[in-house]
Order: C-alpha cells, then structure tokens, then sequence
C-alpha cells in the first residue's frame, strides 16, 4: 500500500468504544472528513490491528489501533494515452465505441491510467471543447470494467447536457447478452427489485427490501439454454443502477457466469453439466456481460442513432464450450 506520508497509528480508549469507526477516525485525524474516511475504508486504506476494515459503521473497539492510509492524490487532470479504440461513429459532438472487457472506465484509485478516459484525451484532442470549463470528455454511463460492449461519450457541453437528461429519463434504448447459471423462469419477464449497498459488504450491491435502495427494473428474455443449467439471454435495462443486471439476476438465484462479485461458489446447476461445458463455464474469467445495443437520439440533429456489435470472441467462444 503506497502512501503520502507514514499513518500515525490511533488507540482506541473505552471512552471510544461503541462510535462509529469512520466518525472516530474522523475526529482522531482533523485533515480527513468523515465522507473521506468513509472512501478511504471502503477502498481498504483502514487497517484494525494490521487487518482492513472496510464497513465505516462498525463499532469501534477498546484497545485496538486504527491506521488509515492515504494514497497518493490522483492528477485532477487524466492524461491522454494512445490507446486503440473500437468507433462505431464519431462527429463533433459524441463518440461511440466497442469498449473491451478489462478496460475501466474513468480513471480511480488503483486504475490511475490505461483508462477510456485517457484513451479518450488523447484520440479527441482538440476535438474535445470542454464540458464544466475543462477540456475533458464527457462520461454520461458507464460499464463496469470486465463488462464489454457499447457506450457513448459527449465531445461537446451541449451534448454532455442533452445525454445525461436522456439517461435519467430513460429515454434511452439499452440491451446487454449475458450467460446465467440456471434456467430463468418464466422464459422472459422482469427484475424488479430496489437496489442499493450491501449492509455486509460495502463493496457489492444488493436488492433492499422495506426501502432504503433506489428503483431497479431489469426485462429478460431467454435466447438459449444449455444442459438445463445455463441461460443465454437478453436483458434490457428499464433503470441504470450499480450493477444491475448482476445484482438482479444474483438475486434470482441465477447469477452470471465467471461474476466475482456476485457468484462465491460453484452452483447447484453446474451438476447438470458435462464435463466440457461444467469447466468452460466455471472457468470463464469475468463476468459474461456485453452490452450489445444502444440507441438515443442526437443531441444536436434530433435523428434516432442505434448501434449494435456481437459479443466479443471470448463470450463466442464460452457459447460454443457449453453448446
């Protein structure tokens, strides 16, 4: 773990005990507000007794010394880095392209560089006229990392603005092909089921029952089964939240092939599979997710835009190991 400066190791008194850790830590290091400490757990930079601890409400413990550590800043500005990229079609105003599975989106902690963002800097250029005063592309969704597939980015302010409205209205046509394990039933119908933080893993998301998550509504349909214990299907996304897809199917009891998130053991439906399938499937290195369709109107002429790209050889390739 790489840091600024060494962490001035905190001792928890009695007096401490029972306080919210990312409060206590708050009040123990005057720099940090507690919403940074909170990042900062959630990131892994606390440790208790040399171990992280990433749930900022977990009681704190007499006795025990807290160490936060704090990363180097990140450049506010991301460098341009020559990094091919698939265009499916550009002008003056956005991009789209065939992001790869492995690429994040936007530079974090962890991912400083080697981002579509930087990717973004440095094909665009000039072309990029700034949005909120600064020279930057304009990211209106994102896919996670090891998700493939469609996305758009605004070149202009105008667009930047005209998308991200058509994003929160939903007036955007999205669908994604993924591998599930199980056999979804009824053949096609809905998820819908709030999502918000997993109250045990900060890192996951989850379906929150009794309020407290936001709206979230999936659409799938069943393009395919293999052995009766795999599903490829078509999903179309009604909400835009965290992890949907993966959350609602997980949820569901038919989590998405090669899912580190959301898939911990190997499940029951696997026994239904032979051999070349049962290891083609469990042996799948990410989430078998691809965002296939996408569709808005221009934000300047008004026409409706769609665009469409097959799975990636690796999705092909794991379809045809479980036929």
């Amino acid at each position: 773990m790489s840091d600024t400066a060494p962490p001035t190791p905190v001792i928890a008194t009695a007096d401490d005990a029972g306080q919210r850790t990312d409060r206590f830590m708050a009040n123990a290091v005057e720099s940090l507000s507690r919403s940074r400490v909170k990042s900062l757990m959630e990131s892994g930079h606390l440790l208790r007794n040399g171990s992280p601890l990433r749930d900022p409400a977990e009681p704190v413990r007499a006795g025990m010394c807290y160490e936060i550590h704090i990363p180097p800043a990140i450049p506010t500005t991301p460098q341009g880095q020559d990094i091919a990229l698939d265009i499916l079609y550009e002008d003056r105003d956005l991009i789209v392209l065939d992001k790869p599975a492995g690429m994040v989106v936007h530079p974090a902690p962890g991912n400083e560089d080697g981002t579509l963002v930087n990717a973004l800097l440095a094909h665009c250029g000039e072309g990029l006229t700034g949005i909120g005063g600064e020279r930057r592309p304009g990211i209106v969704h994102r896919l996670d990392k090891d998700t493939s597939g469609i996305m758009v980015a605004a070149k202009t302010e105008m667009a930047h603005q005209a998308l991200s409205l058509a994003f929160a209205e939903r007036r955007i046509d999205r669908a994604y092909q993924a591998v599930c394990w199980g056999i979804p039933t009824p053949a096609s119908g809905s998820f819908d089921g709030a999502i918000g933080r997993d109250r045990r893993d900060r890192k996951r998301m989850a379906v929150i029952a009794n309020g407290g998550g936001k709206v979230a509504l999936t659409h799938y349909r069943v393009l395919d089964t293999f052995h009766g214990g795999l599903a490829h299907v078509e999903c179309r996304l009604a909400t835009g939240r965290t992890h949907q897809i993966r959350v609602h199917f997980a949820h569901a009891g038919h989590a998405l092939v090669g899912d580190p998130v959301y898939l911990r053991r190997i499940p029951a439906a696997a026994r239904a599979l032979p051999p070349e399938a049962k290891d083609a499937a469990l042996d799948f290195p990410r989430q078998a997710l691809h965002a296939r369709r996408l569709g808005f109107a221009h934000p300047r002429m008004g026409e409706q835009m769609l665009f469409e790209t097959a799975p990636p050889e690796d999705f092909r390739h794991l379809l045809s190991s479980i036929a």
